[in-house]
């Protein structure tokens, strides 16, 4: 696979999100599927893979640990704090819960070193100077190599990265979600700072894996947003077999479009997509092979984006935790 850089570190154009592996979508795949997720991954050409605290409330770290303890060398770890305290999930972000929640992560995924390690969520209450200061000593212990964030607003991380030098922003962006285009992508771009994108097959949608909303489990995130209820899922619904014909033209999947679509964005663009399939792990990584023509681009540029897409991505309630534009 094609290679990246995330500050330091060249990485695989295309990274893994191993959130699902362990809650957001439904039930959690069996272990032994886990593992050939995994180790999959790593022989299909991933040397980037993100986890977090947050994820089973440490769960998915341990799952990480287990795993790939023997083969820590071969990848660029990337894990967040600040979304949990101790055992409980709480958006926190003073130093001491920080660094309290960095030592049970590294125990977790039983390694000495993280090398990217995000702030999850910036706690409002802290100021964000106090929280990357905390992450800074982190670093100087050598417990950490670099520092991100996630969620977070061009202000906020331009005022962070006089406190600390920010490797990466990790922030939601897929053709159905595009707030990052406002000002976030042009910081990154003149700090030097990796644009990390979560959910670039918009929760699966674009990748025409939720067609029926009773077909998700109680439990699944993805029911509470609001793109996904009523008339705003009939209307996305609307744009996804447009989306898929489009994919079929550009001989590639829909999944794969979303990816490439991302990948020519920008160089310092890596998107992250999760999956609880080895078979649609494989198809996102054969995703860094594709080249999309400008037409095509032109095409999903004009059929997906902020004036087609129905709904916001987040309730008030959970829009009003982050700190994105948009």
């Amino acid at each position: 696979m094609d290679s990246r850089r995330v500050g330091p570190f060249e990485v695989s154009a295309i990274g893994l999100g191993c959130m699902s592996l362990s809650h957001a979508y439904g039930t959690p795949p069996p272990r032994e599927q886990a593992e050939r997720v995994l180790l999959g991954a790593l022989e299909a050409g991933y040397t980037f893979l993100d986890t977090a605290a947050v994820y089973g409330l440490g769960h998915n770290e341990t799952l990480v640990g287990e795993v790939l303890k023997g083969r820590r060398s071969d990848f660029v770890l990337a894990s967040k704090c600040g979304l949990t305290n101790g055992d409980r999930r709480e958006i926190n972000g003073r130093p001491e819960v920080l660094k309290a929640t960095c030592e049970d992560s590294l125990r977790r995924l039983q390694t000495d070193v993280i090398d990217l390690y995000y702030l999850h969520r910036w706690d409002k209450r802290v100021p964000i100077e106090e929280s990357v200061g905390a992450l800074a000593d982190l670093v100087r212990e050598g417990k950490i190599r670099t520092i991100g964030l996630s969620e977070v607003s061009a202000p906020t991380l331009r005022r962070a990265h006089a406190v600390h030098p920010i490797a990466a922003l990790q922030t939601e962006y897929s053709p159905w979600t595009r707030n990052p285009e406002i000002a976030v992508l042009d910081a990154c771009r003149e700090l030097d700072v990796a644009f990390v994108a979560f959910s670039p097959v918009a929760r699966g949608f674009l990748a025409g894996g939720v067609r029926d909303l009773a077909r998700l489990e109680p439990g699944d995130l993805r029911l509470n947003m609001p793109r996904f209820q009523g008339g705003n899922f009939e209307k996305n619904l609307a744009l996804l077999d447009r989306f898929e014909a489009l994919a079929r033209d550009a001989d590639c999947t829909p999944a794969q479009l979303c990816l490439a679509w991302l990948l020519a964005r920008d160089e310092i663009i890596v998107p992250i997509p999760g999956t609880t399939s080895p078979d649609h792990m494989r198809e996102n990584a054969a995703a860094a092979d594709v080249r999309l023509t400008p037409e095509v681009i032109a095409r999903v540029d004009a059929l997906v984006n902020s004036e087609t897409v129905a709904g916001p991505r987040y309730s008030p309630a959970l829009q009003a935790t982050i700190d994105t534009e948009g």
